[in-house]
């Protein structure tokens, strides 16, 4: 009996510590709003120049859905893909300033530090949420705004945020220069996008390269946001997004394991 009060109270400071450092991530974001209103520009671009071209070419099958409205969601996961791959800069500059001697420092443990950081870039991309939203309503978009979709909508862009946050810490630790940093993301980015679901069916692609989007976490990313977006997408919506979010869920987990172990090698 009194080993529990003690086990939720080490839950209740883990989560405290979390927080405190999500909220650290959040305050960043208020002294620079002006990030939110270039980080609009390229899903506008994507929905309102590439995605009209498209919706007129008709060389896509999506499904009967119109192409913009199949669109919207991969373009949704690729601003939150966008977003979180660059967030591990972040602990470069921390690096350099110093900052980051301080939270190892801390009794905070390193998951809670890695778990902040990935929670911060998961509001970051809320925000971007609402603008991709709000430019595909604009444009015509038919989409599930109720309120359990919409749920659904904000926990699959936590986790995706989540998860891709993680993964750009695990590079940050490793290159350990903003250059090399921001070489690799771009790296990165491109072949992720574009190995998925997010702006063709998987179906059109090579074998090849269907087996690499099977692996690809930002496919099970689009397809969570097709099912909870898009009016009747799915015949089996529920056991989709099962798998959908136990991918996304079992990989955030991992990822965070990760650089959570090589958090302290950021100042070697």
């Amino acid at each position: 009996m009194t080993e529990n009060p003690g086990i939720l109270h080490s839950v209740a400071a883990f989560f405290a510590k979390t927080a405190a450092i999500t909220d650290m991530e959040v305050r960043k974001l208020l002294h620079d709003p002006t990030e939110l209103l270039t980080r609009a520009v390229q899903p506008a671009l994507w929905l309102l120049i590439f995605g009209q071209v498209m919706s007129h070419a008709h060389v896509i099958d999506t499904a009967g859905y119109p192409y913009l409205d199949f669109l919207t969601p991969g373009i949704l996961a690729q601003s939150v893909l966008f977003i979180a791959i660059f967030n591990g800069i972040s602990i470069i500059w921390e690096r350099d300033l110093g900052i980051v001697h301080k939270f190892l420092a801390s009794p905070a443990p390193r998951s809670c530090l890695v778990l902040g950081k990935a929670l911060g870039g998961g509001a970051r991309s809320l925000i971007q949420v609402v603008v991709v939203l709000v430019l595909a309503a604009l444009s015509g978009v038919k989409m599930r705004l109720d309120a359990l979709p919409l749920a659904g909508l904000v926990l699959c862009v936590l986790l995706s945020a989540g998860l891709f946050s993680s993964f750009s810490l695990i590079v940050a630790c490793l290159v350990k220069t903003r250059e090399r940093f921001m070489g690799v993301g771009q790296l990165l980015t491109m072949p992720l996008f574009f190995a998925s679901n997010a702006i063709y069916p998987t179906s059109m692609m090579p074998r090849s390269l269907q087996i690499v989007a099977h692996f690809n976490p930002l496919t099970y990313q689009v397809d969570a946001l097709r099912v909870l977006l898009l009016p009747g997408y799915s015949l089996t919506p529920h056991l989709g997004l099962r798998i959908d979010f136990m991918v996304l869920t079992l990989t955030f987990a991992g990822m965070v394991a990760i650089s959570a172990r090589l958090y302290p090698t950021i100042v070697r």
